[in-house]
């Protein structure tokens, strides 16, 4: 789904681990915000913002363009007319200059798996026909993971919270519920990193929580 400019540098970090107020597990250096911000998804509010805002398509992993590809039939029926058209003519992915794949968008701007339910909200086809047991791939991961960012350098790749104002209302909401980051993206970064390492952050986060006997 269309998102803004890639970050290409790391937040507020220190590549040493020795100065560096972030979480390391394996070769991901995840932003420390991850524990601090609170998040949930908030569709009654932003109605799927982040499916239409922005100046590129959702980043794609070089293995899912095959996968989706084999998937299309099964999500067809899930895209508006506009996407089909766009789809037969263009494709439903295409390549940036540094070489990124992303999904197409059309010319409103909307990721050409998006659609709109009755309540006006714009919803991910993918994720529809997975939902109904269509299909067994959720979403792109990068979608999966937002506001989450992942950017890759040759040794490690750096793991970034995006803010952004769309989400002001999943802020809100994730505040009220008492909800980290970390936690309301737990099932997407299993599916990146696996269970082993999700257990890892999360030990990494505990050790530094405060205690409450120090208060």
């Amino acid at each position: 789904m269309p998102w803004q400019k890639r970050p290409n540098r790391l937040k507020n970090v220190s590549l040493h681990p020795k100065f560096s107020t972030m979480y390391i597990v394996d070769k991901a250096y995840i932003t420390d915000d991850i524990a601090d911000e609170m998040f949930v998804c908030d569709l009654d509010k932003c109605l799927g913002a982040c499916c239409v805002e922005g100046e590129l398509g959702a980043p794609l992993e070089v293995e899912e363009l095959a996968v989706i590809q084999q998937l299309l039939e099964d999500i067809r029926p899930y895209l508006t007319p506009e996407a089909l058209a766009q789809i037969a003519r263009e494709g439903w992915y295409h390549q940036e200059p540094n070489g990124d794949y992303s999904t197409a968008s059309l010319p409103t701007g909307a990721c050409v798996f998006a659609f709109r339910d009755g309540a006006g909200v714009l919803k991910c086809g993918i994720e529809q026909a997975h939902r109904e047991g269509k299909i067994a791939y959720p979403k792109p991961i990068s979608c999966h993971l937002y506001p989450l960012r992942i950017t890759r350098y040759d040794e490690f790749e750096a793991v970034n919270y995006h803010q952004w104002h769309i989400c002001a209302a999943a802020c809100l909401k994730g505040k009220a519920a008492g909800v980290p980051l970390y936690q309301f993206l737990k099932t997407p970064l299993i599916r990146k990193y696996g269970e082993e390492w999700y257990n890892t952050l999360v030990a990494q986060i505990s050790e530094r929580m405060p205690d409450p006997q120090d208060h």
